[in-house]
Formats: structure tokens, C-alpha cells, sequence
């Protein structure tokens, strides 16, 4: 499986102002936009975004959009991003479910695989347990009029941390320490022959809120098989110095509380699981809504969002009782309170944020 050559120049993406410009014809949707307005934004000449647009026409990445009338001269011609004209491959390697996407330039999915999935049966059962997913999201969307001959621009993959972004290398993933020090990025790769990258399952369903339109600076709650945090600040993903960062399951909140699989006792993953395994989901809630209102006095941010496994099997109850925490403590502080959403995406959102691990280099979005 390779990418065509379309993929590798997309990937190179020969300048940034390419890639802005690439980046507006995808928010302006089908309506299009036109080349004025395209050197508006941008800040560009008229002739360099001429030279821009008529190179993403001839390699089939924009288009025509029609006409629209203008308030003097000739009518413009509008322009659009051909959505099928490139695609990326989305994986989430939850514990015990494995779910892959394949979804085109716009980030719309048009395939998905599921599988179950034993991340504990060791690197060889995994790499292959994701070889074939792949391949077949692959077929199963390309196999569509019009997109077989698109560029395949590469796999983002999706995991429970903590993990080394930068070198695609696991550390030891928590309830799982046979994974540490493995060459996750690399071994991928090459059964593939994909580019790919590698991120946290929180980073990765926020960054892929952030390119659906969140704005502003939030965190992403993901409660699933396990806990864990994705922080977009200013418009970023924010992982740290050490790509360590959104470890927010692993903050104690009970000394001596009951014990963790990362091996300390009253993390507030493991109050919230054992809570919901005992059946009491508005103990679980306002227990995240305590880690939840220490993350907001810590960071300041704009929105709670909440997702994962758990949350969608009682999203009322999850997003009132983290909510209330933090109007209890807003009424305390005297601040305004945050605000407290289901994050969109349901449970696919982690994998389509994987995607955008791939796509967001192609748009200028310096986040993948």
C-alpha cells in the first residue's frame, strides 16, 4: 500500500501560502471562494494566488464552483477543494477495540472498520490487528466512483499514553508496561509503507475538534476503558516539552484511595472506574467534575467537553454533574462559570482526529 504521487507532494507542501490557501478553499466549503478573496485573506498578491490556485487545479486538488456576481466588472469565478482528491486513514487503538477511518480532505469519513482488539496480545498480534483494518478501510472507501485514483496520504494512529509524539515511540502505556520503549511510528510504517503518525487518544480527538471548529483554548475529557485529557490552548494542542502532557486520569485526588493501574492509589481515573463499575455514574460525574474544576483553576480555559465510551452510555448525567462542580465553584470564586458540552464526533472521535494527525500539515495546521 503506497501513496500516490499526489500524496508526497501534498505532503512536502511546497510553501505555506499553499497551504493557506489550500485551508480556506476547505472552510469555504461547496459554496467556494473566489481568488479576490482568497488574496484578501491571505494577505497574498492577486498573481500569487493565480499561481497557487492553477497549480491545485491542474494536480485535481481544487476546482471550479461556478460564478458569482461582483459589485463591479465581470463576475468571478469560484473555486473549491476537491475533497476526494486526497484521503487519510484514521486508527484508535483502545484497549480492547481497534476502530479505523478513512476520511477525505474535508475530514468527512467515507469508510470505517471496527474489531476487537487485546492490546496486551503483544506488538506482533497489534501491527497486524492494524495492518488489516487499514487495508481494508482502505478498499472499502476507495473503492468509490470518482476516488480510487486518490492520493493515500498517510495514517495517524491513536492510543493510550503516555507516549513520545515526536518519535512515534511508546512509554509505558499504563496497565500495560510491556509496550515500553516500542518503535510504534516505525514498525507501522513499514508494514504499511504509509507515512504515519503517532499521538495520544486525547490530543488526537482534540486536535480533530479543533479542525472541526472549536475555538479558543479547551479540554477534552475522553472517559472510556481509561481517563485521560486532550488541552488545546491558544489554538494548539498542547503536549508539553516531553509530549507528556493531558496525564489528567493520574492526578491523586484520594491518598489513600484505591489503588491504580499506573501504581499509585486514588488517581482520579480509578475513583471514576470503580464507580461506574459499581453502577453509581453521578458519583463517577462529580468526581470528574473535581479533576475537571482543578484543570480550570489551573489552566483558565473557555469549555469543558466530555467524551469516550463511558460518558456516551450516560451523557446527561456526565455533563450535569461535571457541570455542577464547576458552578459550585465558579459561585466560590466569583468567576464566570465554564461551560460544560457533549464533545461532537460520538465514538468515531478519537479516530477522526487521528486522521487530522495526517491532514493538518496539508492545510497549515502545524498541530499533526
Amino acid at each position: 500500500m503506497r501513496s500516490g504521487t499526489g500524496g508526497a507532494n501534498l505532503l512536502a507542501l511546497r510553501s505555506h501560502n499553499t497551504a493557506l490557501v489550500l485551508d480556506l478553499l476547505r472552510t469555504a466549503g461547496p459554496d467556494g471562494i473566489s481568488r479576490l478573496e482568497l488574496a484578501e485573506r491571505t494577505g497574498l498578491t492577486p498573481q500569487a494566488v493565480s499561481k497557487i490556485t492553477a497549480r491545485l487545479r491542474e494536480e485535481g486538488l481544487a476546482a471550479e464552483a461556478g460564478r458569482r456576481a461582483s459589485t463591479g466588472g465581470k463576475p468571478r469565478t469560484v473555486l473549491r477543494l476537491v475533497p476526494e482528491a486526497g484521503h487519510a486513514v484514521g486508527v484508535h487503538l483502545d484497549r480492547d477495540e481497534l476502530r479505523a477511518v478513512l476520511v477525505d480532505l474535508r475530514g468527512a469519513v467515507v469508510g470505517e472498520r471496527r474489531a476487537a482488539l487485546d492490546l496486551g496480545a503483544g506488538a506482533q498480534a497489534v501491527l497486524a490487528a492494524v495492518e488489516a483494518a487499514v487495508r481494508g478501510v482502505v478498499a472499502e472507501g476507495l473503492g468509490q466512483p470518482g476516488a480510487r485514483a486518490a492520493a493515500l496520504l498517510g495514517a495517524g494512529v491513536a492510543l493510550p499514553g503516555p507516549l513520545d509524539h515526536t518519535r512515534g515511540v511508546l512509554h509505558r502505556v499504563t496497565g500495560f508496561p510491556e509496550w515500553d520503549g516500542f518503535p510504534l511510528r516505525e514498525a507501522l510504517a513499514g508494514r504499511l509503507g504509509l507515512p504515519v503518525v503517532v499521538d495520544k487518544d486525547t490530543n488526537a480527538a482534540a486536535l480533530g475538534l479543533a479542525a472541526d471548529g472549536e475555538r479558543g483554548s479547551f479540554a477534552y475529557l475522553h472517559l472510556g476503558t481509561g481517563l485521560g485529557a486532550g488541552l488545546v490552548i491558544g489554538g494548539s494542542v498542547h503536549r508539553g516539552a516531553r509530549t507528556a502532557a493531558g496525564e489528567f486520569g493520574h492526578q491523586v485526588l484520594q491518598l489513600d484511595g484505591p489503588p491504580c493501574t499506573c501504581g499509585d492509589r486514588g488517581c482520579v481515573e480509578a475513583l471514576c472506574l470503580d464507580a461506574v463499575a459499581r453502577g453509581d455514574t453521578e458519583e463517577a460525574a462529580r468526581v470528574l467534575g473535581a479533576a475537571a474544576a482543578n484543570l480550570v483553576g489551573l489552566l483558565d480555559i473557555d469549555v469543558v467537553l466530555l467524551g469516550g465510551r463511558t460518558v456516551a452510555t450516560a451523557p446527561e448525567v456526565f455533563v450535569r454533574g461535571v457541570g455542577a462542580v464547576l458552578k459550585a465553584r465558579s459561585r466560590r470564586t466569583g468567576e464566570e462559570t465554564v461551560p460544560v458540552r457533549l464533545a461532537p464526533g460520538g465514538r468515531r472521535g478519537v479516530a477522526v482526529g487521528a486522521a487530522q494527525l495526517v491532514l493538518g500539515p496539508v492545510f497549515g495546521r502545524g498541530d499533526g
